[in-house]
């Protein structure tokens, strides 16, 4: 994926929805609809029981943002959008593989999980799964360097992303917790 520094190939949205069924399908239906391309899609309830979040990046080229904004707004659970920056927000994702590697090589997997900070889930005798939780750009290198060792497994859970606190509310934050 290739990205300008002006331009990021994707929009991230950050969709808050009242929490009921069919909302996650009903959003979906709409990107369906209107031939937009998902390229990830992440949903869990808030700090508020009665909303979840809906982390959906959305392809550049098949979705005009402006489009995508109204449409979703038509939908009635949909309480607010906001599009997030990746310059100006922290973004996660999780990924776990199953590795078929050999005993004798198992070491260099364990070595790399370390680096990367991952962890070890659980070891058989011929693979071995592991976990990392990073940034979308730490997956991808961490993932192309399985691949060498042979992936058996993989999944990824999309991303979930929020605005980064701006350097002055987070000063107030620390402050107020010292004081």
């Amino acid at each position: 994926m290739s990205t300008t520094p002006s331009q990021p190939a994707h929009h991230i949205l950050s969709v808050l929805v009242q929490n009921r069924p069919g909302v996650l399908a009903r959003v979906a239906g709409l990107f369906a609809r209107r031939g937009y391309n998902i390229f990830s899609l992440a949903v869990a309830p808030t700090e508020d029981p009665n909303q979840s979040r809906i982390t959906i990046v959305v392809d550049v080229e098949s979705a005009p943002l402006e489009q995508v904004v109204k449409q979703l707004f038509k939908l009635v659970d949909v309480v607010k959008i906001s599009e997030l920056d990746p310059r100006r927000s922290v973004e996660r994702e999780l990924l776990m593989a199953t590795v078929r590697v050999p005993a004798e090589e198992r070491g260099q997997v364990v070595e790399l999980v370390n680096i990367f900070e991952g962890k070890i889930l659980a070891v058989g005798f011929e693979a071995i799964t592991v976990s990392l939780e990073g940034s979308p750009d730490k997956l991808d290198d961490f993932e192309e360097l399985l691949r060498g060792y042979g992936i058996v497994e993989l999944q990824r859970t999309g991303r979930v992303a929020l605005p980064k606190l701006d350097k002055e509310a987070r000063l107030r934050a620390v402050k107020g917790k010292a004081s």
